[in-house]
């Protein structure tokens, strides 16, 4: 304060000399005169203009969100700006997910975004994301909506920094993405159940599509990899709507879809709760996990068939979003997402030591949303006539799951 006070005496000193003698200076050195003060000014005064922002000085100035605002309770408003990338202009995007690629005539889907009630959810910020997660290992746990979901993370950040593909096993169900200049680790690990599952053979060795789930076992496909995260987002919810047996070791706690004499009937939230009862307990559990670890449970993600089911000719061509008036709040979707939260909400009463756990709450959300998806429009050569109306186009509203991922990421913070 004291030198910027003497700046503003001497500037005041030197503007009343300059008056009284313009008319003896010449152009030359009154240029002269006036770039020396307009620098002086910039170097004397106690802030430096050109010293770089640090990351946490650049963070600090990102829009803040009031803890209190419910971030899933709002509606989609117009937004002429789009997405933050192209569907050219993301090397990433699987030929299945590139809508407008595969032939997707419109565009307005393209131009929505989430405004939640009372506050703003503000646009993502790939620079803001990586300085956030620098030095950190997040996976996506989950079917392949949740590979969805990490591909548009994976879109996004690319605008920032092109990341290394390091990684993918032979079905392409696992992969692993690398951002060295963030130390940042991006992965998937594919699980249909989270718990330990074996499809039932007929004689001839050939799958039936009848599942066994033992919740006294965790799928180890992506347990083993759980202690080195640091954050993780889960979800897995489509393979559930199938015959399913549940079992606890030997004990068999009855089936979903099956309506056999003496055997216990479960619904599919009642499966739901199971389940992730036992993903919970695992996580809490987990003694060799890292004690500041960070769970996002995603809730089910709705599909929007309509006129029948996905092998039935079903699809899902609608161009615009529903309001919250044309969506039903008692939908099966409704149901299993409330048991999932349930189950974490039950977990979190608990002691887990610094373990943290928050709510990615999409259900709702994405019910308004019946024109996100593929359709026709996904490039599968081996199901034709067959619509996508589960898995979202890149870009479109699924890029909000990531909006809502940092705004959670920030608060955990």
């Amino acid at each position: 304060m004291k030198s910027s006070s003497i700046f503003r005496e001497n500037s005041e000193k030197t503007e009343r000399w300059i008056v009284t003698n313009m008319g003896r200076l010449t152009p030359l050195l009154l240029s002269s005169l006036c770039i020396t003060l307009f620098f002086t000014g910039f170097f004397v005064y106690h802030q430096n203009p050109f010293k770089p922002i640090s990351d946490r000085q650049f963070l600090s100035l990102q829009p803040q969100i009031d803890p209190k605002c419910d971030l899933f309770k709002g509606h989609w408003v117009p937004d002429k700006r789009g997405s933050l990338y192209t569907n050219s202009s993301c090397s990433t995007i699987p030929d299945s997910k590139n809508c407008i690629k595969q032939g997707r005539p419109d565009r307005d889907f393209l131009s929505w975004r989430w405004k939640p009630d009372g506050c703003d959810l503000p646009r993502f910020n790939p620079k803001a994301f990586l300085s956030m997660v620098q030095g950190k290992k997040m996976n996506f746990i989950g079917d392949s909506v949740a590979r969805n979901h990490m591909e548009s993370l994976l879109c996004l950040l690319s605008r920032e920094e092109t990341p290394k593909d390091i990684y993918t096993d032979d079905e392409d169900r696992n992969r692993i993405w690398y951002f060295p200049n963030h130390d940042f680790t991006l992965s998937t690990s594919w699980t249909k159940f989270l718990v330990a599952e074996r499809e039932r053979r007929d004689v001839n060795n050939t799958g039936t599509g009848l599942f066994d789930l033992d919740i006294g076992k965790i799928d180890q496909g992506w347990s083993k990899d759980l202690p080195n995260t640091d954050i993780a987002i889960i979800s897995a919810a489509h393979w559930f709507f199938r015959p399913i047996f549940i079992h606890r070791g030997d004990e068999s706690l009855g089936c979903i879809y099956c309506n056999l004499p003496n055997m216990t009937q479960i619904t599919p939230e009642e499966g739901f709760k199971l389940v992730y009862s036992a993903f919970f307990k695992h996580i809490v559990e987990c003694e060799k996990c890292k004690e500041d670890l960070v769970t996002v449970l995603r809730t089910i993600s709705p599909a929007h068939f309509e006129n029948g089911t996905w092998d039935t000719g079903g699809s899902c061509s609608r161009t615009s979003p529903f309001g919250e008036n044309q969506i039903d709040l008692e939908s099966n979707e409704m149901k299993i997402r409330t048991s999932q939260i349930e189950q974490l909400e039950r977990i979190t009463k608990q002691d887990h030591k610094a373990k943290k756990f928050a709510v990615l709450d999409v259900t709702k959300v994405m019910m308004m949303r019946p024109d996100g998806h593929p359709n026709g429009n996904w490039g599968n050569k081996w199901m034709k006539g067959y619509n996508d109306c589960v898995h979202w186009c890149l870009p479109g509203p699924i890029d909000a799951w990531n909006e809502f991922l940092m705004a959670i990421i920030r608060r955990l913070r």
